[in-house]
């Protein structure tokens, strides 16, 4: 028998002595076994080598110098990568073979990854270390539905190089974040980007909020007229008459006053948030210097501005031209809206029954004796316009079919329409928006986007511009990063398991273990 030095190589057979070694194994009928192995040792005969004399090794039973071999050490890894450290730990020693959480952890950390196959259609998206603070990157083969790596931020020198290092890959499925743009197009310039259509969505209702946002007085106004009963009115005349403006705003001045100088002050503070993200100036320590929210002040950055909550001009009203009539007909006792928008048409009035209506509602607000007349029940709804929709909400009920609302928001969706065009013209552009995208119908996009840079969703339609070949290949390719944001899910429950104590290496083997 000889065995080959394990400095130099030379087999030798002079024998030198031997010992005994001690290896843990797997367990015995639920109680921890132990192999007591004599190995002998050798001197190595080459004269310019520097042992003398060296133990012979156990290819296949145990490492050099292990204390268990290599089946107990395989199983302790896949109890680690199942459990993690201290569960994983207690669950092997109930199992008869005892192990500290700490080593245990070692050998998910040593036990290293699977290389990497060939991909060719790769799924990019970010998942959160620390929601807000920290962030890394997910890759999945979109073709196996599999996460193949894991990368520790979410920059674009980061992705390119893994690109890089990784060549063959033709389809990269992203959000629309702009770094992950960047890296694909550094590293794997000549794959095609497909935008998520998910995000592409979100975004899309994001930029209706952000309008809905500017029009707070609409809002509550449409609040108004849906809780107010109208008067009744056939299907004939209410569907007849073109969309007008409403009605005129009531005098307002000292609350303009104020929402002009509230809109000069954050104006002035996000001028402030501008020049410090110019110097380099991480969101935090903005937040921290300027006290603003750290989510507001990414919010403004975003925007580009920062909100304008002011009270909008309104334009001239059809209704002008008429009004010393409808102040003769108020005066002499007709406050029925339906009955003075009936008048007003047989004097060639072209606007919609709702234009008087509001007129009528608010000069009832304005005369005392008859809010008094109003009884409770006139009085119980009208408490109710204090409370209008959100943006969020109010995003939902102009995006839905309207049949599927109560008549109450199909009354507030109507009036806001009314009230405000540019609000109406941003609803039917999200939602041939959604339309387009849900239907993948990529002719009607030049024509949307033209629509949409006119319109009050300019900044949405700008950041589409800026990303145009990738959301053109998200309305014609099948691929989207719908399986990855399951697989970041699936990350988020190995990292909750683990407590967010894991360092990457573990948290990586984790994930990859269980691909």
């Amino acid at each position: 028998m000889s065995a080959p030095c394990t400095a130099c190589g030379t087999p030798s057979r002079r024998i030198h002595g031997s010992y005994w070694r001690s290896l843990g194994d797997l367990a015995c009928f639920g109680r921890p076994t132990v192999l007591l192995v004599r190995v002998r040792r050798f001197r190595c005969t080459a004269p310019t080598c520097s042992r003398r004399t060296f133990a012979e090794s156990l290819p296949g039973i145990a490492q050099r110098r292990g204390r268990q071999t290599d089946r107990l050490r395989s199983v302790h890894r896949s109890i680690g990568l199942a459990l993690g450290g201290n569960p994983g730990a207690r669950h092997a020693t109930a199992m008869g073979m005892p192990i500290s959480r700490t080593t245990l952890l070692h050998r998910v950390r040593a036990g290293g990854t699977k290389p990497i196959p060939p991909v060719t259609v790769l799924g990019v998206d970010d998942w959160a270390w620390r929601k807000g603070h920290r962030y890394g990157t997910i890759l999945c083969d979109l073709e196996r539905r599999r996460v193949i790596d894991l990368l520790p931020d979410r920059s674009a020198d980061t992705l390119a190089a893994w690109l890089m290092m990784h060549p063959g890959i033709s389809v990269v499925a992203r959000d629309r974040a702009g770094a992950y743009a960047e890296g694909a197009a550094r590293g794997a310039p000549e794959a095609i980007q497909v935008a998520d259509r998910w995000h592409l969505l979100r975004n899309a209702s994001d930029a209706l909020r952000g309008v809905l946002e500017h029009h707070h007085r609409d809002l509550r106004e449409a609040a108004q007229t849906a809780a107010l009963k109208p008067e009744p009115l056939t299907l004939e005349e209410n569907n007849s008459g073109p969309a007008t403006a409403s009605e005129t705003e009531r005098p307002l001045r000292a609350a303009e006053r104020r929402s002009r100088a509230a809109q000069e002050r954050r104006d002035a503070r996000f001028a402030e948030v501008a020049r410090l993200r110019e110097q380099g100036m991480a969101l935090k320590a903005i937040a921290r210097t300027t006290g603003i929210e750290r989510k507001t002040v990414r919010r403004w950055l975003r925007a580009g501005h920062a909100p304008t909550w002011r009270h909008a001009a309104r334009a001239t009203s059809i209704l002008d031209p008429y009004r010393a009539h409808l102040e003769e007909r108020w005066q002499a006792g007709c406050h029925n809206g339906a009955a003075l928008w009936r008048d007003l048409k047989g004097q060639g009035f072209a606007g919609q029954y709702s234009v008087v209506r509001n007129w009528a509602m608010q000069r009832r607000r304005e005369d005392p004796s008859l809010r008094k007349s109003t009884g409770p029940r006139r009085h119980s709804a009208a408490t109710r316009v204090t409370e209008p929709p959100t943006p969020r909400r109010a995003v939902r009920l102009l995006t839905v079919d309207l049949d599927v609302l109560s008549e109450e928001d199909r009354q507030f969706v109507v009036s806001l329409r009314d009230r405000s065009p540019a609000i109406a013209t941003a609803a039917d552009l999200i939602s041939r928006f959604t339309t387009m995208v849900k239907d993948k119908t990529p002719t009607m996009f030049d024509g949307w986007l033209r629509e949409a840079e006119a319109s009050a969703l300019g900044p949405f339609a700008a950041g589409i511009r800026r990303d145009e070949d990738a959301v053109r290949a998200a309305l014609t390719e099948p691929w989207s990063s719908g399986q990855v944001e399951g697989h970041v899910n699936r990350l988020k429950v190995i990292k909750r398991d683990m407590y967010g104590r894991a360092g990457f290496d573990l948290l990586r083997s984790r994930v990859l273990a269980h691909a």
